[in-house]
């Protein structure tokens, strides 16, 4: 994926809940040591992912970063969405890090686009998901 932003690229992952829920209690226990190689974003599942960033909403990241709408009403318009299913598309891509919305005037949200690009990490096999967690410890 390749749109225009303000960041570098977003190194996203695949991991199992309860893959995510113990590196997460190893991080907060000191037992493992994240590095700048590795994701920064976790999703709990390739569908997941794919949900997130479908053709569509690769291409309403795109507009985003091109046209920077001022608020999510000129987005509707300039991306022929619904606003409510709009707002819900965002606060999604928000939480996964890949768009911020920024307080504007009144209580308009301005969307941005946080980065240019996403690598995916998806180790295939259990000796390399294995490998991936050893990274961390």
């Amino acid at each position: 994926m390749s749109v225009t932003g303000k960041g570098g690229v977003l190194q996203v992952g695949i991991a199992a809940y309860e893959e995510m829920k113990a590196r997460t209690i190893g991080i907060a226990r000191g037992e493992c040591h994240p590095t700048a190689e590795e994701p920064r974003v976790w999703f709990a599942s390739l569908e997941s992912f794919t949900r997130v960033l479908s053709d569509r909403n690769r291409e309403l990241l795109s507009l985003i970063a091109e046209r920077e709408p001022a608020s999510l009403a000129e987005l509707a318009i300039l991306s022929g969405r619904a606003k409510p299913n709009l707002s819900r598309t965002l606060r999604t891509m928000e939480r996964h890090g890949l768009v911020e919305l920024q307080r504007g005037k009144g209580r308009m949200l301005r969307p941005q686009v946080r980065y240019h690009g996403i690598r995916l990490d998806l180790p295939v096999t259990s000796a390399a998901r294995r490998m991936a967690g050893q990274r961390t410890a």
